[in-house]
């Protein structure tokens, strides 16, 4: 599946992407504390998900409290709602390809499965969902969703690429 030529992407509609956009100018401005919030999240749910991350195997720090985390957290936030808001304007997912190689090389290494991809998913959408309130909706959840499914395609790809 060839992600430059924008076909996956065309099933992210017009109505989908004002979501997107609405809600990710809501949380941008708070987008340290809310990633933050998506990575405890992702532990609390799957502790052992943490085991990945070198930077907290070897730290006495609480998670919460831990720098790295705290901006490999943001990071990953931003881009991650970044992508989705560019998802129908460049009609790709819009991570820079050298960045999605090196997801996709990071991700195999340290051999993160489907399952650690739908956890994520799953914090995610709570994480964006608590930070929204009201404006949340099941359009909302489903436009999310996609575009989430569309960046792990990508990196998927990455993923099965031989080196």
């Amino acid at each position: 599946m060839d992600h430059s030529d924008g076909v996956v992407a065309s099933t992210f509609t017009e109505e989908q992407e004002a979501l997107v956009l609405k809600s990710w100018k809501e949380m941008k401005k708070d987008a340290a504390n809310l990633g933050l919030k998506f990575f405890l999240r992702i532990f609390e749910i799957a502790p052992s998900a943490s085991g990945l991350f070198s930077f907290l195997r070897d730290s006495d720090v609480p998670m919460e409290k831990n720098p790295k985390l705290k901006a490999h957290a943001m990071s990953v936030f931003v881009m991650t709602c970044e992508s989705a808001a560019q998802l129908r304007k460049s009609g790709k997912v819009t991570v820079r390809e050298t960045t999605l190689k090196k997801l996709g090389a990071t991700h195999f290494k340290y051999g993160v499965v489907n399952e650690h991809f739908e956890v994520t998913r799953f914090a995610l959408l709570e994480t964006i969902k608590d930070a929204v309130g009201e404006m949340w909706c099941p359009e909302m959840k489903a436009a999310w969703t996609e575009a989430y499914n569309q960046l792990v395609a990508a990196i998927k790809q990455e993923m099965t690429k031989p080196v």
